[in-house]
């Protein structure tokens, strides 16, 4: 039997599902933060600001910020707000949609959500494009900027928005930032406190049960959150099986070859193959 014959069995014949995502399973559903994706969105950022990949781009430090939010609005569209769900994520949802299944991803671009997930059963650890939040942290709710985002995309102008659309927290009067994890001000409201306890009581009902962990595109920027523990959980439960589907190294530290598939290939193409 090859990989894929494997893979499909073991989604037959589990009981439950979960999914670890990171940026590869973006990236190969086509939201790629380099190449033509960027070059064509961002032309006069980058002719303005010398940016080579959207990736560096957001952790320039910008003088104003007005030129900070006209860079972040488009940033926001382009990768989430403006986009519908991608065929990938949609083809992974038809595969488990009958299953018990949970999502952990450290991914901030909502395609689970628009792919039809249920929002219970995902934990996105590292938050959302969507949301902004005060710069320091002073209070813990979110606000949604998607309108927001729209009327600073009508109001720039040579890579600035209006002094007027420049978001300020309504508690202290600090500046606002993105709700993504990237310095020690990232804020978790009630709903990411909700989703780390349902995360945990979905590895405690299942922990004696037939799980499979479907971990795509998980690399090493982070790997504590999913790679690590998805192998540690692999080792402990001897009713738990990995695949480990990624372009670039798949190897396991733990000796867990006999319950685990490694995958190193293109991960849309894979989904292609498994939902054939």
């Amino acid at each position: 039997m090859n990989k894929i014959s494997e893979v499909k069995k073991l989604i037959n014949d589990v009981e439950y599902i979960l999914i670890g995502a990171g940026a590869g399973l973006s990236t190969a559903a086509g939201i790629e933060y380099s190449g033509k994706r960027f070059t064509n969105n961002f032309e006069d950022f980058i002719k303005k600001y010398n940016y080579t990949n959207m990736y560096t781009s957001s952790f320039y430090d910008f003088e104003t910020e007005e030129e900070k939010w006209a860079y972040w609005a488009k940033h926001i569209y382009v990768n989430n707000t403006g986009m519908e769900a991608t065929e990938l994520y949609k083809k992974l949802f038809d595969l488990i949609k009958d299953k018990n299944y949970f999502v952990i991803t450290t991914n901030v671009d909502d395609q689970f959500y628009k792919a039809g997930f249920d929002k219970d059963k995902i934990f996105a650890t590292q938050g959302s494009y969507r949301y902004i939040q005060c710069g320091i942290a002073c209070h813990n709710k979110l606000y949604d900027a998607k309108d927001l985002v729209a009327k600073m995309l009508e109001n720039t102008h040579d890579c600035e928005i209006s002094s007027e659309l420049v978001p300020v927290c309504p508690v202290c009067g600090e500046t606002m930032d993105v709700n993504i994890r990237k310095d020690a001000y990232f804020v978790e409201d009630k709903h990411w406190y909700k989703q780390d306890e349902r995360y945990g009581e979905f590895l405690d009902t299942t922990k004696n049960k037939n799980v499979l962990l479907l971990e795509l595109g998980v690399g090493f920027n982070t790997p504590g959150i999913i790679k690590i523990p998805f192998e540690q959980m692999t080792y402990k439960n001897p009713n738990w099986k990995l695949v480990r589907i990624n372009k670039d190294d798949c190897r396991t530290f733990l000796d867990i070859e006999d319950r685990s598939i490694l995958i190193e290939d293109d991960i849309s193409e894979i989904v292609e193959k498994i939902a054939g």
